[in-house]
């Protein structure tokens, strides 16, 4: 351990706004990190760019222990959807956890009638190119799990991006769009008001969640499964023993009553890596997330 460490507050950089999927675990698991290490963890909204810029704020901060990002899965799509970035994904950080795997679940209006996932892919198969579907952003991590549902699929649908899932979920209520894979934690509400009907939860697995919406591999569609994580990084440099520090706060906060009550309430499943074994999965997720930008035809920014 660093027995100096840490002597003030951490900084905890989100790359999203406030109310965010990202944002909101972060504040679920910060203070409980910040009790188990004797410091406060201080979040910093930094959004923009699809999460480019507060990478690129802890990517040049110093290597101390004292700035760190909780970032999504964007974390690795962003090489291949950018043409050029002020950082190296891999170069630049160090893993310290994953935090948690967060299926995203594919919601339609009820008003548009579709009851299941094979409603949906009728109406697609129908009248091919005349759907659409929203994401939070180009090249987002819930527009690739849309671009793997309809290459798995194998169906025509229009993307439409909006800045973040608060302007995707209002337009789905309103039917101006036609479905969303969203994060389980902005919708959750709007499910249990039966204002949104889920058809499918976009993991290999069913969520703790919502127990009763089949798996999109259950609902016929084998290959469509994608994961959406949040995870916790530093600047690459920063001491092992820093590492090591962070990651088993980290742990040990997620197995304390009360992390683990907000996350079944936000449908987020805790999920922990070795540092060594994060920065591998990062670096496999970047290649398997370049193959599927590559196949939706996605340009680079």
């Amino acid at each position: 351990m660093a027995a100096d460490y840490p002597t003030r507050p951490i900084r905890v950089i989100v790359p999203f706004a406030a109310g965010s999927t990202v944002d909101i675990i972060a504040r679920a698991i910060s203070d409980k990190m910040g009790e188990n290490l004797g410091q406060p963890f201080v979040i910093e909204n930094r959004g923009g760019a699809s999460g480019t810029i507060g990478q690129q704020a802890v990517a040049s901060a110093a290597p101390d222990g004292y700035t760190l990002l909780l970032h999504s899965s964007s974390h690795t799509v962003s090489p291949s959807t950018f043409a050029k970035l002020p950082f190296d994904t891999l170069a630049d950080f160090a893993g310290i956890t994953p935090i948690a795997s967060l299926p995203n679940v594919l919601v339609v209006s009820p008003e548009k009638g579709y009851k299941t996932v094979a409603d949906l892919l009728a109406a697609a198969r129908a009248n091919p190119g005349t759907l659409n579907f929203a994401s939070a952003g180009q090249g987002s991590a819930t527009h690739l799990n849309a671009e793997k549902f309809k290459d798995a699929a194998n169906i025509e649908a229009v993307n439409i991006p909006f800045k973040g899932s608060s302007e995707a979920v209002t337009e789905v209520l309103a039917g101006r769009v036609d479905y969303y894979f969203s994060p389980i934690a902005p919708v959750i509400g709007q499910i249990k008001e039966k204002r949104l009907l889920p058809l499918a939860v976009g993991s290999a697995d069913r969520s703790a969640a919502l127990p009763d919406v089949p798996t999109v591999i259950e609902a016929g569609v084998p290959g469509a499964q994608f994961n959406f994580w949040i995870g916790m990084l530093a600047p690459a440099k920063t001491p092992r023993p820093i590492i090591d520090q962070l990651h088993a706060a980290a742990v040990q906060a997620l197995e304390s009553d009360a992390v683990k009550a907000r996350f079944l309430e936000l449908g987020a499943q805790a999920w922990t890596l070795t540092p060594e074994q994060f920065d591998q999965y990062i670096e496999k997720e970047i290649a398997t997330n370049a193959d599927i930008v590559k196949a939706a035809g996605i340009s680079a920014q």
